[in-house]
C-alpha cells in the first residue's frame, strides 16, 4: 500500500496501562513500522514517549496539560472533606462530563491548523475527544480525507457499568459526533446495538490489536502448592461482580490462592475476612510482566463478559500467557465447572475464537481499508 499521511488524537498513550492506550500505542508502533507518516496529539509525557519517537520516527505533538482543578479525595482528608470532593466530583461528571470536556477544547483548538492528511483517527474514551474533532473539522476544513472515530464503548448507550444513566442533553453531542465522522470503529461488532440507529451503518469492527511477537510469556511448568488463579482488570457492580465467585469459594472451606490485579477494590474487601491470605489484593502491573506473572497460574478468572457490552483487551493478555480461562457470568457460578478447575480439570474452559483479528498487523490493515 502506498505511504499514507495519518494523525491521531488521543488522550491515552504510553506509559498509561489502559486498553485505550493499548490501542493508540500499538497502531502509532505498526504504522510507522509499515512506512506511514505518522503524527499523534496526545498528553505528552516527554521521558516516557521521546524514547518511542526516535525508535519509530513518528511526530509527537502535545494536547497540553490538564488543568481542570480535581475533585478527587486524597488521603488525610477529613469525612467532611471527603464526602465534599465525592460529591462535587459526581456530579460535575454527571453535569458537565468534567474534568474530561476540557478535551473538546483542547482537540479544537490544535486541530485548526492541521490539514492534509489521508486519515484521520480520533480514540476514546475520553468521548470529548470525538466532540473536538468534529467541532474542528468543517467543510472549508476537513483537516483529512477519512475521519474515523475509534470507540472501546459507546458513550450515551453504555449505563450498565454505572449507577447513573447519562444526562440526556449528550445525546445531541454524541449524535454530532456520529452524524460528522466517516466511520466509527469499534472493537466487537455486536456492541453496534449500544449505538443510535440512524448511525450503526457508519459501523466497522476492528478488534483490540497487540504485536504478539513482542510479549512471550514465559515457558514455565505451573506447580503450586494450592490452586492458584489470578483476575486482572476492574471489577462492576452490575456486569463484573466477583461476589457469587467468592461466595461459593467461601462455601467449599478448600484451600486455593485467589490473586486479583485492580484497583477497585470495594467488591473484595468484604471478603478479605472471611478469605484471609487465600485472597491477595495487589495492583496494577506493566502489561508485559502482568503476562509473565498470570503464566506462572494454575488458571485465569474471566468474568461477566457480555459481547454486546464488551470485548475485554485482557482476554488477549490472557491468551498471551497460555493458562487456561474459567469464564462466568454475574450470575450464580456452575458448581461444577468451578470444583473442576480447582481439581485441574480445564475441559469446560474458555475456548478462544480465532486470535488473527488481534494481530496488530491485521488490525492496522483494517483501519488503512478505510481510507478514501
Amino acid at each position: 500500500m502506498e505511504k499514507k499521511k495519518i494523525l491521531i488524537v488521543s488522550r491515552s498513550f504510553h506509559p498509561e496501562n489502559s486498553p485505550r492506550s493499548f490501542r493508540t500505542t500499538e497502531l502509532v508502533k505498526e504504522l510507522c513500522r509499515q512506512g506511514h507518516d505518522v503524527t499523534l496529539y496526545t498528553i505528552q509525557n516527554s521521558e516516557h514517549q521521546l524514547p518511542l519517537v526516535k525508535q519509530f520516527g513518528f511526530t509527537l505533538k502535545d494536547l497540553g496539560k490538564m488543568r481542570s482543578p480535581s475533585f478527587s479525595p486524597v488521603k488525610g482528608d477529613g469525612r467532611i472533606s471527603f464526602l465534599f470532593k465525592r460529591v462535587m466530583k459526581r456530579v460535575l461528571l454527571m453535569l458537565f462530563e468534567y474534568p474530561d470536556i476540557e478535551l473538546m477544547f483542547k482537540v479544537k483548538r490544535v486541530l485548526k491548523n492541521e490539514s492534509g492528511y489521508d486519515m484521520l483517527i480520533s480514540v476514546a474514551v475520553p468521548h470529548p475527544v470525538h466532540w473536538g474533532v468534529a467541532w474542528a473539522r468543517t467543510k472549508e476544513h476537513p483537516i483529512a480525507k477519512t475521519w474515523v472515530g475509534d470507540c472501546g464503548d459507546a458513550y450515551m448507550g453504555v449505563i450498565k457499568h454505572d449507577s447513573f444513566e447519562k444526562f440526556f442533553y449528550f445525546k445531541y453531542l454524541e449524535k454530532w459526533f456520529c452524524r460528522k465522522a466517516d466511520v466509527i470503529t469499534i472493537p466487537h461488532i455486536q456492541m453496534q446495538v449500544n449505538y443510535y440507529p440512524e448511525f450503526r451503518h457508519k459501523i466497522v469492527e476492528i478488534s483490540q490489536g497487540f504485536k504478539f511477537d513482542e510479549v512471550q510469556a514465559a515457558n514455565v511448568e505451573v506447580k503450586n502448592p494450592v490452586p492458584t488463579f489470578a483476575f486482572a482488570g476492574g471489577f462492576i457492580r452490575t456486569t463484573r461482580n466477583p461476589g457469587p465467585l467468592l461466595d461459593y469459594l467461601v462455601s467449599t472451606g478448600r484451600d486455593f490462592k485467589f490473586i486479583a490485579y485492580t484497583r477497585t477494590t470495594d467488591l473484595l474487601q468484604p471478603y478479605k475476612e472471611k478469605l484471609g491470605d487465600k485472597l491477595e489484593i495487589r495492583d496494577y502491573l506493566p502489561r508485559e510482566k502482568l503476562i509473565q506473572v498470570m503464566a506462572g497460574m494454575d488458571f485465569l478468572v474471566n468474568i461477566g463478559f457480555d459481547p454486546a457490552q464488551q470485548a475485554p483487551s485482557k482476554l488477549i493478555d490472557y491468551y498471551l500467557s497460555g493458562r487456561p480461562i474459567l469464564s462466568l457470568s454475574t450470575n450464580q457460578p456452575d458448581p461444577k465447572i468451578v470444583d473442576e478447575f480447582l481439581n485441574g480439570n480445564y475441559t469446560n474452559g474458555f475456548k478462544y475464537p480465532s486470535m488473527d483479528r488481534f494481530k496488530i498487523e491485521n488490525v492496522t490493515a483494517a483501519f488503512l481499508q478505510l481510507c478514501r
